[in-house]
């Protein structure tokens, strides 16, 4: 680990009482994994790689990617996922607590971890876009300054929003990028991406694979993306078919596929590695 002052707050974090002092809210387990507590329940991580598949017969399933997300602490990663926790917290503080909780954990876990040049995923909760009524990221960019953690490796991923709240997705984005992270938006499908993608400029842009139905504006998505240097990842790739169908856009385009899914894997609290050649080749 290259990381030093992360290196320090784990040794605190795992020193004899394995409480790093009686304010912390975070502590590690026995396999070095770090958690934290909401209310009663005892949370961690887990991270579900994005791949990168050669255009032309060319899979190499590279990991460029991991998206992190909350799951209640569970010894074989079979916890329960928490998102809906920030659905359910009873006021617009305490859900600002908790995903500030969940980033940390995600950051601490990553970069314990991390030996090569990957990005993290972290989302943004719908709830969150309104709750945070100052400066969006600086909370976070603090604690990743405090940790000598790096910045710009961490892709912020807003959730879809209506058309009416593009202006606050805009006021969201534009504090992030001032605290210099990356950006992701989401869209319901291929026309959403297109409208976002010419409005927002963002780094990354994340559709439904399984929302596919329009071959005209994914193919137009495809190009507009790759002509301003923008990432398309294709999220819930599930089955073969709909990989199948995002390898004839890629093979078609001459581009790369980005894609995520449990074809391939589920979400662990050990970051994934490329596949080997027999499994990378799915079709």
């Amino acid at each position: 680990m290259k990381y030093q002052a992360l290196e320090k707050y784990l040794a605190r974090l795992n020193g004899p009482d394995g409480s790093g002092g009686q304010e912390s809210k975070v502590w590690l387990d026995a396999e070095g994994r770090a958690q934290g507590k909401y209310f009663n329940t005892t949370l961690t991580s887990a991270f579900q790689p994005i791949r990168v598949f050669g255009s032309a017969g060319t899979p190499d399933a590279t990991v460029v990617a991991h998206e992190g997300f909350a799951r209640s602490y569970s010894e074989d990663d079979s916890g329960l996922h928490l998102w809906r926790l920030l659905d359910q917290a009873a006021s617009d503080d305490e859900s600002v607590e908790l995903d500030r909780l969940c980033r940390m954990l995600h950051s601490i876990n990553f970069y314990r971890q991390v030996d090569h040049d990957v990005s993290l995923h972290l989302s943004v909760h719908a709830r969150l876009l309104a709750a945070v009524d100052s400066n969006h990221g600086i909370a976070f960019r603090r604690i990743l300054n405090l940790l000598e953690l790096p910045h710009d490796k961490i892709v912020l991923q807003m959730p879809v929003v209506t058309q009416n709240q593009g202006w606050l997705l805009n006021y969201v984005l534009d504090n992030y990028r001032r605290n210099g992270f990356r950006l992701g938006i989401s869209a319901a499908d291929a026309r959403d991406a297109l409208a976002l993608l010419e409005k927002v400029k963002p780094d990354m842009i994340k559709v439904d694979a399984r929302e596919l139905t329009d071959e005209e504006g994914t193919e137009k998505l495809l190009r507009q993306a790759a002509a301003h240097g923008i990432r398309v990842v294709f999220k819930r790739v599930e089955n073969p078919a709909v990989f199948a169908r995002l390898q004839d856009f890629g093979g078609k385009l001459g581009t790369p596929v980005y894609a995520q899914g449990y074809l391939w894997d589920t979400p662990k609290s050990i970051l994934a590695l490329p596949l080997p050649d027999a499994e990378s080749k799915v079709a």
